[in-house]
């Protein structure tokens, strides 16, 4: 089968582009797969972060592919479109985020399907965290052209029944990260990011966005003893101002350590080796990729009860789910899981692990084209 990969790929960074390398490099055993990527991704005013690219530091996964789609270009979709349509693709595969790609990937989409492609996309959110007016108007246009989706929650499907209701969708979970190389000792772990080897050790990892709650857990370290230290690893989209004033006027301020800025791939294993637990203490959530490199560690989690979160980690037995998005909950939850049996977190980690293969996903992926 012949498929075309139109979403971000090297020479972008972050968690989506490792997705799509994952998912490509899966799909590529059996089938034919072009990938193809962004000339412009986002205008450099609309990205919140440091860099869209990967840098000389980066490990990254390093996926050839044609760079097609301006986003902020209408007078060159039909162009990108007209690219893809000449392979004579089977199948068209693209990942979904936010409304600001529905106008491209929507015109591509519906160019492709009116030539007899099956377009599947892959839903990272159907409505954001941070919702704008225009949000749903322009995700249900983008959702009217394709042929089908695959949603990785219970939450985000919900969410595109509610636009689309006839909407053909797969619920397939997020696969596991499994790039990253080994887990080393904990204690050398700690030592080597400057933290006490002795105490326990609760992580937040990843991009550092409002909705994400990290506000909520640095309150909660105040409700905790000594014997407890937080590890804050990853790049603030926006100012960091408020939680650093909140991080100084902590009881205990040299039990939290801050690495605000991107965590380079080949730095990862270092943070969830030194972690016994991460902590998700999301306002707002749909799923999370974190939960997928923390289970490659086998690392649980904690986890507030919103969006997909307790399906994806209380469902399965590996972790603990916070009632509520509040920092006494949070901090209860946090001394629970150390009064609990660590191991049979980890045993259902365990578990897990097989079928949550890229390959397993890829496998359901082209069955469910063939539904289409």
């Amino acid at each position: 089968m012949k498929i075309a990969y139109l979403s971000t790929f090297y020479p972008f960074r972050g968690g989506i582009a490792q997705f799509n390398a994952n998912l490509y490099r899966a799909l590529a055993v059996r089938h034919e797969v072009i990938p193809f990527t962004f000339e412009r991704q986002y205008p450099d005013f609309l990205f919140p972060g440091k860099t869209q690219y990967v840098t000389p530091d980066d490990k990254a996964a390093v996926i050839e592919s044609v760079p097609v789609l301006d986003t902020a270009n209408p007078l060159g979709y039909g162009a990108a479109a007209r690219r893809i349509a000449r392979e004579q693709p089977d199948i068209l595969v693209m990942k979904y985020w936010m409304s600001y790609f529905a106008p491209s990937l929507g015109y591509v989409a519906g160019k492709l399907k009116k030539q007899g492609c099956r377009v599947i996309t892959v839903l990272d959110n159907v409505i954001p965290h941070e919702q704008k007016f225009f949000d749903r108007p322009l995700t249900r246009w983008f959702l009217h052209r394709n042929s089908g989706f695959i949603a990785m929650s219970e939450a985000v499907r919900n969410d595109l029944l509610a636009l689309e209701p006839e909407a053909a969708c797969l619920l397939k979970a997020h696969p596991l990260y499994n790039h990253f190389g080994e887990k080393t000792n904990p204690q050398e772990a700690r030592r080597a990011l400057g933290l006490d080897p002795a105490k326990k050790t609760v992580l937040f990892f990843g991009l550092i966005r409002d909705y994400k709650g990290l506000d909520l857990l640095i309150e909660a370290m105040n409700r905790l003893d000594e014997g407890y230290q937080l590890l804050i690893a990853g790049e603030s989209y926006g100012s960091f101002a408020k939680y650093d004033a909140q991080i100084r006027q902590a009881k205990r301020l040299e039990n939290i350590r801050v690495f605000n800025w991107y965590i380079p791939d080949e730095e990862v294993p270092l943070f969830f080796s030194a972690a016994d637990v991460c902590v998700l203490p999301y306002k707002s959530a749909t799923q999370s990729g974190i939960t997928s490199i923390a289970y490659h560690f086998d690392v649980p989690l904690i986890a507030t009860d919103t969006g997909g979160l307790k399906e994806s980690i209380g469902a399965q037995g590996t972790g603990l789910i916070v009632p509520e998005a509040s920092a006494p909950a949070i901090a209860a939850a946090i001394e629970a899981f150390y009064g609990a049996d660590r191991h049979r977190f980890v045993q259902s980690i365990g578990a897990l692990k097989t079928s949550l293969s890229w390959e397993n996903f890829a496998e359901a992926l082209i069955r469910f084209a063939g539904t289409l």
